[in-house]
């Protein structure tokens, strides 16, 4: 089953093309980093992975798309694409947080994710042999818990407080594709139902509407 992948958690716009059978193989992917482009970026970097196997949309089994967390703009791009996409064509659509699709492209046995949530903040999760022992959750890189290993942006970005701690800082830091459809596979081999695709914001988005106007008087 070919199947489409997607992640705007990051400042990195991810889609790629991967075939889903006993195992996972990997058939195209295109990865760009411009925190400001994803709406830009994604709908053609979808197109440019289709065209490398001569496939079409209708060609595909389902979609699997990270959930963050991650800022609310660009994250929201990534959902609502795989959304309208998977409701468009009637293909069940997968979620996965993308912290794991990090944690999936390494292989240690205590690790600690953390990508670059804005404001002097990181999001962070830590992982035992694989599997999410704690997190996701959103903090000051001082107060990330002690670990051996961290990878992720957030750690590239705070590896001296990191280091400081103790911690080995790794190169890996945005999602892997491949790790994003192999966290889903089991759901797709099984053709479980189409999932709702909530994404983990972890706090509230900067903007804000508008108060009230205030009155003038004269």
């Amino acid at each position: 089953m070919l199947v489409l992948a997607i992640d705007t958690s990051s400042a990195a716009v991810i889609a790629a093309l991967a075939e889903v059978g006993d195992d996972v193989q990997p058939r195209s992917s295109r990865m760009t980093v411009n925190a400001k482009a994803h709406g830009e970026l994604l709908a053609p970097s979808i197109a440019d992975c289709l065209d490398e196997v001569g496939a079409k949309p209708r060609d595909l089994g389902a979609i699997v798309a990270g959930l963050g967390p991650g800022p609310f703009t660009g994250l929201r791009v990534g959902l609502v694409t795989a959304a309208a996409m998977a409701d468009a064509l009637g293909v069940p659509s997968y979620g996965v947080c993308s912290l794991d699709a990090i944690a999936g492209a390494v292989d240690e046995p205590e690790l600690l994710v953390a990508t670059d949530a804005r404001r002097k903040e990181v999001y962070w999760a830590a992982y035992r042999d694989g599997h999410r022992v704690d997190g996701p959750a959103v903090c000051r890189p001082a107060d990330l818990p002690r670990g051996r290993s961290a990878s992720g942006a957030g750690a590239s970005m705070y590896a001296d407080i990191l280091r400081g701690k103790g911690i080995a800082v790794l190169d890996e830091q945005y999602p892997s594709a491949d790790a994003l459809v192999r966290c889903a596979a089991d759901r797709i081999r099984a053709r479980a139902s189409s999932e709702q695709l909530v994404p983990l914001y972890l706090r509230r988005p900067d903007a804000v509407p508008p108060g009230a106007a205030k009155s003038v008087t004269q």
